[in-house]
């Protein structure tokens, strides 16, 4: 069966949903242990001697001028932005929280395709969309003492990424996604450096701790990818649901890593959320969208890009 551009990218979408959950939990699982700055610098580092050898591999080395492209260079910085934010609240809020909270791009996505890039929304994706929202609110309770000040930082880096996606997806066509990742990783390296040395807080790195941010380097790969493939496949507004599904993670994980253990609200507010996606999948399988003809799928739906004959 052929996929459609739209299911493409919703698969992948969910693919970087389980990876980035699962380098969030290992992360999570140093328990502060090591500094904002230091992860970064030390998973950037990892990330950037597998991504310099695939790059390297795909003789790919020569066209990294291209990432001096000013595009690339603000989805990186607000990619940093976002990280920082976002692995500032770890230890400061359980793990379904934080996914809960983040669960709120996809309508600040959504909201910025149709005023800055001009992308139409059906009444149907906006109802998806409004019901997944008011999910994320049951969830989080504002008002009800659910509501933390640590929740801000997650809220700052829903902004940032929002900022984020949308510009990958004006990136020019013929910029491989591995590049991309590149860029970002390269980035929060050197931005995460400068945070640990002048904050001075440099940590000696255990066996232990040295396998866990290995594995969150994959996973972290895993999920850069996969979210730039799905940005740059699929129509804004019908991928961004799918991000939902990382509140399955995040939950699971929550559960059997942290002993964490959702109310009874957060279960309804996820059922809630759950369902907008699973219903936007639906949507998309009875009714055959039309292709994505903003993009060219056969160039940005390759996680490998081609090697030139």
């Amino acid at each position: 069966m052929t996929l459609s551009p739209n299911l493409r990218a919703s698969l992948y979408m969910m693919l970087s949903m389980m990876g980035f959950t699962l380098n969030d939990s290992l992360i999570k699982s140093l328990d502060g242990s090591l500094g904002v700055g230091q992860i970064m610098a030390l998973r950037g580092a990892l990330l950037s001697v597998l991504i310099g050898a695939i790059i390297v591999q795909q003789k790919l080395h020569t066209r990294l001028p291209e990432l001096l492209n000013k595009k690339v260079l603000f989805r990186s910085v607000t990619e940093v932005l976002a990280t920082l934010c976002f692995l500032g609240t770890l230890t400061l809020l359980p793990f379904a929280t934080i996914a809960a909270i983040l669960q709120a791009l996809p309508l600040t996505v959504a909201l910025g395709a149709a005023l800055f890039l001009g992308e139409p929304i059906g009444w149907r994706r906006w109802v998806a969309i409004g019901i997944g929202f008011i999910g994320v609110i049951i969830i989080i309770r504002p008002g009800m003492g659910g509501f933390e000040a640590a929740s801000l930082l997650v809220l700052l880096s829903v902004l940032f990424a929002t900022a984020r996606d949308l510009v990958t997806r004006t990136l020019p066509e013929s910029l491989p996604s591995l590049l991309v990742s590149a860029a970002t990783t390269i980035a929060i390296c050197l931005s995460g450096a400068t945070l640990a040395t002048a904050q001075g807080d440099w940590q000696p790195v255990d066996s232990h701790q040295w396998l866990i941010l290995i594995a969150a380097s994959f996973f972290l790969f895993f999920g850069y990818q996969f979210v730039v493939m799905a940005m740059r496949t699929g129509e804004v507004a019908y991928v961004v649901p799918f991000r939902y599904t990382s509140l399955i993670w995040a939950i699971a994980l929550g559960f059997l890593l942290f002993g964490e253990i959702p109310d009874r609200l957060t279960i309804i507010g996820s059922l809630i959320v759950i369902a907008t996606g699973l219903f936007t999948l639906y949507r998309e399988v009875i009714s055959g969208r039309r292709p994505v003809t903003s993009t060219s799928v056969s160039s940005r739906g390759n996680i490998w890009p081609e090697r030139k004959k």
